[in-house]
């Protein structure tokens, strides 16, 4: 009969802390049970890599009961039978433990993980359903790591695979809708034929990305590495490698990467870093081009260019900061950045254009700004944002770069989305004890105007619309959790659909035409 893990889980801060003699010593046991699986180095192989940064906020008591019981629809077996209590404890301490140094990741290591299932000459000429493919939905379940594919008209699965463990930082997809790429906590990237509905490519990347971006021609995928420090720069068709660019300030010093998006009008990727207070636009094109602030680094003459000339293919701008961003928000032309330090109590505008800063927004709460959204309203251009730490949203005026309005919510919140064809904006308050609440926001007149409570008690979370804007769909992100679909202006429900933890769902036509509800 296997061991009753629960006892332990209560006991679990003092098993940690202690160093029991009955416990063997962590690494032999990671050698024993975990190594063939996770990799000697835990930087992963058939299974994820088991490191602080790729578990994410997985709590200790959680990965005790998972080395315990296994993990449903996974390889992952139970070690309750094999290991006793104190082992169990021992073995989670252990993989919570950051390592000793920054692991390398090189062309080689990525090339040699390089996967192509389905080459795309092999792909058919036309989709394999009926449905508008403009108006399918990519869901994530992270209650079992699995994807579906939704049918946004008839809201039907036309496809649901496994997916690589704790995918994260959103679908992005092509220009044309035709793929979708997704990146995991541990760095693999998939690419995903959203007509014939398989996979087409994989490659591991890095050994902890933060997101990844596609470039506004479809050409190239970019993964933003926290380890090691790189980009790394993959061809869209197939994610064969393409370059690997170590995110480094010329003086030694090396940073994570806080996050990467694509900047259409200006041809380039714009990248924040956590450990350098600078962004960088990487060019995605390779006609030079003239840039007013900021300066270029030339990867391969290793040496700073001129100011004033954008310089090729994957040229690197530098701006200069007064402090690191974690996330940011683009105003809808692409030329002002808003963005913020998780630990900071105001935000920078940067203008991209003369590559400084312009303007400071106190934005103290913790502000979630890549789920922040735009809207035009009159003459002016509004941009809201979620706060993590503070039961509020934040509406700035991006004319004057001032806080227009500061709405109480009822709790901090993680998501805040709308569409171009409604007059509202949905947002959770999933980070309180009102979690189980979305709140609908008028945005004419920058006042709540409904409370729905669609499963009391239970975590409503990520909202996102249909093409045209008339439903909204809203996580109920639990392990049996589903995906509720509202009538955008009724606000009625219409229906549910069981899912394994849905923890966020990305229209095809709103990513695509950057929809001013959506997140880029």
């Amino acid at each position: 009969m296997r061991r009753e893990i629960k006892p332990a889980l209560a006991a679990l801060g003092f098993l940690l802390a202690a160093s029991p003699a009955s416990a063997a010593d962590p690494s032999a046991l990671y050698t024993q049970h975990c190594a063939a699986c996770h990799g000697g180095d835990r930087l992963g192989a058939l299974g994820p890599a088991l490191i602080p940064e790729a578990l994410g906020r997985m709590k200790p008591e959680s990965a005790m009961a998972v080395i315990a019981e296994g993990r449903a629809a996974t390889q992952m077996p139970g070690f309750g039978e094999q290991l006793s209590r104190d082992e169990i404890a021992a073995l989670a301490g252990f993989i919570q433990q950051p390592l000793a140094a920054v692991p390398s990741w090189e062309m080689a290591d990525i090339e040699a993980t390089h996967v192509v299932s389905h080459p795309p000459a092999s792909l058919p000429k036309r989709p394999v359903y009926d449905a508008d493919p403009l108006n399918l939905f990519t869901v994530v379940e992270a209650g079992d790591h699995h994807v579906t594919i939704l049918d946004g008209d008839r809201f039907v699965p036309l496809a649901r695979f496994q997916s690589r463990f704790a995918l994260h930082g959103g679908a992005k997809y092509s220009p044309d809708g035709r793929f979708v790429y997704l990146a995991s906590r541990d760095g693999w990237v998939t690419q995903y034929d959203m007509w014939s509905l398989q996979i087409v490519a994989e490659v591991r990347a890095g050994i902890n990305t933060r997101n990844i971006a596609v470039s506004e021609d479809g050409r190239f995928v970019m993964a933003g590495n926290m380890l090691p420090h790189s980009l790394v720069v993959l061809d869209a068709r197939d994610l064969t490698p393409v370059k690997v660019i170590a995110v480094t300030n010329g003086k030694g010093q090396s940073s994570r990467v806080s996050a990467v998006y694509t900047a259409p009008p200006r041809q380039s990727f714009i990248v924040a870093l956590k450990d350098i207070p600078e962004i960088w636009e990487i060019s995605t094109s390779e006609t030079s081009r003239p840039v007013f602030g900021g300066f270029v680094h030339n990867h391969e003459a290793g040496m700073v260019e001129a100011i004033g000339i954008q310089s090729g293919l994957f040229a690197i701008r530098r701006i200069e900061l007064d402090e690191t961003l974690d996330d940011f928000f683009f105003d809808p032309g692409y030329a002002n950045l808003l963005g913020a330090s998780r630990d900071g109590a105001a935000a920078q505008v940067v203008n991209l254009n003369v590559g400084r800063r312009i303007a400071t927004v106190p934005l103290p709460g913790m502000p979630h700004l890549g789920s922040g959204i735009s809207w035009k309203s009159e003459d002016r251009t509004l941009i809201a944002t979620p706060h993590l730490k503070e039961s509020a949203i934040s509406i700035i005026d991006t004319k004057t770069w001032r806080i227009v309005k500061r709405l109480e919510t009822l709790g901090p919140g993680f998501f805040m989305r709308s569409h171009e064809n409604t007059p509202y904006a949905w947002t959770d308050a999933s980070l309180s004890q009102r979690r189980d609440t979305i709140q609908i926001i008028d945005k004419r007149t920058l006042e709540t105007v409904r409370t729905l409570t669609p499963a009391p008690n239970r975590t409503v979370s990520h909202v996102e619309f249909t093409r045209d804007g008339r439903y909204a769909l809203v996580s109920l992100w639990e392990d049996d959790g589903a995906l509720i679909v509202f009538d955008a202006a009724t606000f009625e429900e219409i229906t549910r659909l069981p899912m394994r933890k849905p923890s966020g769902k990305y229209n095809v036509w709103n990513k695509i035409r950057f929809s001013e509800g959506t997140s880029h």
